[in-house]
């Protein structure tokens, strides 16, 4: 049953086969064999492929198996269509289609279980790549908010100094009424006189614009400062929000793009392993001389080429024989008094059928 099975598989005539050696049904055994192992290693690949892209087991599985057939039918289509020829290099170039095609499958098949077998590694470069991506992303975030929170705090600072230049201004003469009333500067006079009193209420004036002052760039302070909370809060939030598109980053593209960054060594061999599996069949036919198999299907080919020449020449050889038998028997016709006499009188008759006719026409109109 089983070796029934790959028999199948390697897309060999079974009962042409039948009529062979064991030692030759086995080896058509061995190829279908490698073909079906091929197909089952492409449906585990593309379901792996397929689940990192949609994350759903069914969906994978269904449409993994659908590409594991995909692969079996080329893949028999492959080696059932190869036909040892008489020359080594005929047969290359018809291989060589064949070969081109087993390159693309074999690199298709490997790349999946490739980041399978180094998803731990895979997984070490998408973390770097997240964490670059993460800092990227709260740079560019803050670069957004960076000119109004500089101009909220330039303001801010602006106001404050307003203040302490009023406080110095202030300072300065408290210090000249001072020392008007101690004479040290001034008149010199000790004693609050008319010039004390006219400095004190310049400083009380001051005094008072000072209060006023504070007051309103104070609450100018205040607003400006919830202002940059509030965007220092909307930069957080956007952060928040624009992380979990980071932290999804790691579907089939981007691991691809990772295992490239990995050495090329271990998975070139890995794929060398794949093209060995795939090319396996192709390359045993090429190699392998001409078997009883090979004979035996030519043989039958031979035969029903034979056959089919032979129909196309008896075909027509049938029709240049009937042409020219009818040719003679025209021949022979056209010399016959009585037939002349019948066409000529059907002739008669339906040139007056059409004199008839157009006169009635003309008749009606008129």
């Amino acid at each position: 049953m089983l070796k029934r099975f790959f028999l199948l598989c390697s897309g060999a005539d079974i009962p042409l086969l039948n009529e062979c050696s064991h030692g030759e049904q086995n080896k058509y055994v061995g190829i279908g064999a490698t073909v079906f192992f091929t197909a089952v290693m492409a449906a585990i690949a593309a379901s792996y492929a397929l689940y990192t892209v949609f994350d759903q087991v069914l969906i994978a599985v269904f449409f993994g198996l659908v590409w594991g057939l995909l692969i079996f039918n080329l893949d028999r289509f492959i080696v059932s269509t190869m036909r040892k020829k008489e020359s080594f290099k005929s047969e290359f170039l018809q291989a060589l289609p064949r070969l081109i095609l087993a390159l693309i499958i074999a690199m298709v098949i490997s790349k999946p279980l490739e980041l399978k077998i180094f998803d731990k590694e895979i997984q070490q470069v998408l973390l770097e790549e997240k964490n670059e991506m993460t800092l990227n992303n709260q740079q560019q975030i803050a670069q957004q908010f960076t000119p109004q929170r500089t101009a909220l705090q330039t303001e801010i600072e602006r106001l404050k100094e307003e203040i302490t230049a009023k406080e110095t201004e202030v300072n300065n003469l408290y210090e000249t009424y001072i020392s008007e009333a101690e004479g040290r500067k001034g008149t010199k006079k000790v004693g609050k006189g008319p010039v004390y009193k006219e400095k004190r209420a310049k400083h009380d004036q001051a005094l008072a614009d000072l209060a006023a002052l504070k007051k309103e760039n104070q609450a100018k302070i205040a607003t400006k400062e919830a202002a940059v909370l509030q965007l220092q809060q909307q930069e957080k939030n956007s952060v928040t929000n624009s992380q979990p598109i980071i932290d999804n980053f790691g579907g089939f593209m981007a691991r691809i793009n990772a295992l490239n960054k990995l050495p090329w060594l271990p998975s070139f061999f890995i794929f060398l392993l794949f093209l060995a599996i795939e090319t396996a069949p192709i390359f045993a036919k090429l190699i392998s001389a001409k078997s009883e198999y090979d004979l035996k299907y030519q043989n039958r080919e031979d035969i029903l080429k034979n056959w089919i020449l032979q129909q196309e020449h008896q075909r027509s050889v049938l029709l240049a024989t009937d042409t020219e038998l009818n040719n003679k028997v025209y021949r022979d016709l056209q010399e016959e008094e009585a037939i002349y006499q019948q066409k000529q009188q059907m002739a008669r008759k339906l040139i007056q059928a059409q004199t008839d006719s157009f006169l009635q026409n003309h008749q009606k109109v008129l």
